[in-house]
C-alpha cells in the first residue's frame, strides 16, 4: 500500500499517522513545505520507530521544502494535515484523502476491531473546547476507562490499538478537522462521525483569514452533530449560534445559559454568576446542582465551560452528585489560565491558548477581579477585531506587547483609548524582564496574547512553554 502524508508537522498528527500506516507495512512518502531542520524532532522519532521489527516491509521517503504533484497522483491514500485547504491542487490530484481523525473513526467502527463500540464524545467551539474536553475526560476517567485526543495535540491514533468496547473517548475537534469529515460515511453507509454526545462551546470570530466569513467558519462546526440520531445528545450555548445548532440537530438538545432558563426547557444555568450551576434534565424534572460555586481555575468563562461539561456528562448517564464532585476537583490544563508559578508574592499565569481577543479579555476579567494584573499580550493577527481586548485592557495595571501584526493593530487602538503600553518586544526575555520590573507582591503576571503565535514561536504551545521557562529563569528558579 502506497501512502503519502501531506504535512508531517510537529504537533503529533502527522507523526502518529505515519506510525499507524508503517505498522501496516506501508510504502510511505512524507511531503512537507518545511525543511528537514525544522521537522527534525518528528523525523528523528520516525526513524527510531522504523527500526522496530513490527514495521517489516515498511519504508519512508521524504520530500521536504516542496510538494511534487506526481507523488499525489501515484499513491493509494493521501493523509492530509488539517490546515491544508481542501481546494489544494495537490489534493485534487489524490485518489483518496484521509486524516488522522478519519483513520481513527474508521478503526473504532470496524466490527472486527477490539475498539468497536467505544462511546465517543466530540467537542468543538471557538474557545473553551480544550477545557471542556479535558474536564469531560477527567470525570469520565474517574468512573471507567477514558482517553482524550484530537486537536488537543494528542492524535487518537496513539491509543486506537489499546481501546476496548465501551471505553470512553473524548475528541476535541477544530473547525478544520470537522470540515475534513463533512459528508464522510463508513463502508456500511453510516456517518463516519456519530458521537454519542456533541458539545459546541462559545462561538466567536476566529480563523477569518482562512474562512473569509463567520458563516463559512460555523458551517464546519455544524458537522459535529450532523451524523447524530435521537439516542444521542447535543449541548450548546444559549445564544444565536447555539440555538441554531440545537434547532438543527436530530439528537436530544441541552442548552447552557448564563441566566435561568424558562420552565420546561432542558439545560443548565446560573442563578448568580458567583454561585453554583444548576440543571434541569427533563422538561418536568427536578433541578440539580452540577457546578460548584468555587472552581480550581478562576473566571466566569470557566464556570460556563464546566456547566457545558456537566450537562454532557448528564447526557452520558452520570449521576449529578458524581459530576459535581468531579468538576469541583478538575485542575485545569496547560496553557489555559494555568497558574504555574509563584515567586516574591507574585502569581504567574500561562494563558497562551487565548488566541483570540475575546479569550484574552476573559482572562483579564478573571485575573484582575481581586488583584492588580500585569498583562503580556499581542502577537500575529488573524483578521480579528481587537476591541474586546482593548476594552478589558483598561483594567490592567500594565500592558506589555509582544511583536506581531496583531500588536500593531493593538497599539493604535490602545493609543486611541488613552491606555498606556510598553513594547512591542520581539524578544520574550525582554518582555519578561519588563513584566517582572512592573510587578509587586500580591499582584499577577499573565501571558494572554489574544493573537496567534506565528513569527516569534512555532505555535501557541511553544509560546506557553517558553513563557513559563523565561518566568522561572527570571525569578531565579532552575528549570
Amino acid at each position: 500500500m502506497k501512502v503519502l502524508i501531506m504535512g508531517l508537522g510537529l504537533h503529533g498528527g502527522g507523526l502518529e499517522s505515519a506510525r499507524y500506516v508503517l505498522r501496516q507495512g506501508a510504502e510511505l512518502t512524507i511531503t512537507d513545505l518545511r525543511d528537514a531542520q525544522t521537522l527534525a524532532p518528528s523525523i528523528e522519532q520516525l526513524e527510531l520507530f522504523l527500526q522496530d521489527t513490527s514495521c517489516k516491509g515498511a519504508s519512508i521517503r521524504y520530500v521536504l521544502g516542496k510538494h511534487e504533484i506526481d507523488d499525489f497522483i501515484h499513491t493509494d491514500i493521501v493523509i492530509k494535515n488539517p490546515g491544508v485547504r481542501s481546494d489544494s491542487p495537490f489534493l485534487k490530484a489524490a485518489r483518496r484523502i484521509e486524516t488522522d481523525i478519519s483513520l481513527f473513526l474508521n478503526a473504532i467502527g470496524d466490527s472486527t476491531a477490539a475498539a468497536d463500540g467505544v462511546r465517543l464524545t466530540a467537542v468543538t467551539g471557538s474557545k473553551g473546547k480544550s477545557s471542556v474536553a479535558s474536564a469531560l475526560h477527567w470525570v469520565l476517567a474517574q468512573n471507567g476507562p477514558s482517553r482524550l485526543g484530537g486537536n488537543i495535540t494528542v492524535s487518537p491514533l496513539t491509543f486506537v490499538d489499546e481501546l476496548q468496547k465501551n471505553d470512553d473517548v473524548v475528541l476535541e475537534l477544530s473547525s478544520w478537522q470537522l470540515g475534513d469529515l463533512r459528508g464522510r460515511r463508513k463502508a456500511d453507509g453510516s456517518p463516519l462521525l456519530k458521537p454519542k454526545a456533541a458539545v459546541l462551546t462559545v462561538i466567536l470570530p476566529d480563523h477569518l483569514d482562512y474562512y473569509g466569513s463567520m458563516e463559512s467558519y460555523v458551517a464546519d462546526k455544524r458537522v459535529i452533530y450532523q451524523g447524530q440520531g435521537a439516542d444521542d445528545v447535543t449541548v450548546a450555548k444559549n445564544d444565536d449560534w447555539g440555538r441554531s445548532f440545537l434547532a438543527e440537530t436530530s439528537a436530544s438538545p441541552l442548552i447552557f445559559s448564563e441566566t435561568p432558563l424558562p420552565a420546561g426547557v432542558t439545560g443548565g444555568w446560573f442563578d448568580d454568576p458567583a454561585g453554583p450551576g444548576f440543571a434541569r434534565l427533563s422538561p418536568q424534572g427536578p433541578i440539580v446542582e452540577l457546578v460548584p460555586a468555587q472552581l480550581l481555575v478562576p473566571g466566569r468563562h470557566q464556570k460556563h465551560n464546566m456547566l457545558a461539561a456537566g450537562l454532557t456528562l448528564c447526557g452520558l448517564g452520570l449521576e449529578p452528585s458524581i459530576i459535581r464532585e468531579g468538576i469541583g476537583s478538575f485542575p485545569g490544563i496547560e496553557h489555559r489560565l494555568e497558574r504555574f508559578h509563584q515567586a516574591g508574592g507574585i502569581d504567574f499565569y500561562n494563558d497562551s491558548a487565548a488566541t483570540i481577543p475575546e479569550a484574552a479579555a476573559s482572562a483579564v476579567a478573571a485575573l484582575s477581579a481581586d488583584k492588580r494584573l500585569i498583562l503580556v499580550t499581542g502577537g500575529t493577527d488573524k483578521n480579528l477585531d481587537f476591541a474586546p481586548l482593548v476594552q478589558a485592557a483598561g483594567q490592567a495595571k500594565a500592558i506589555i506587547l509582544l511583536a506581531g501584526t496583531g500588536s500593531e493593530k493593538l497599539r493604535a487602538l490602545l493609543a486611541d483609548a488613552g491606555i498606556a503600553y510598553v513594547g512591542p518586544f520581539d524578544d520574550l526575555d525582554k518582555a519578561v524582564t519588563t513584566a517582572l520590573a512592573a510587578a509587586a507582591p500580591g499582584e499577577v503576571v499573565a501571558l494572554s496574547p489574544g493573537c496567534a503565535s506565528f513569527g516569534m514561536f512555532r505555535n501557541e504551545f511553544d509560546r506557553g512553554r517558553k513563557w513559563k521557562e523565561a518566568i522561572r529563569l527570571g525569578t531565579g528558579e532552575r528549570c
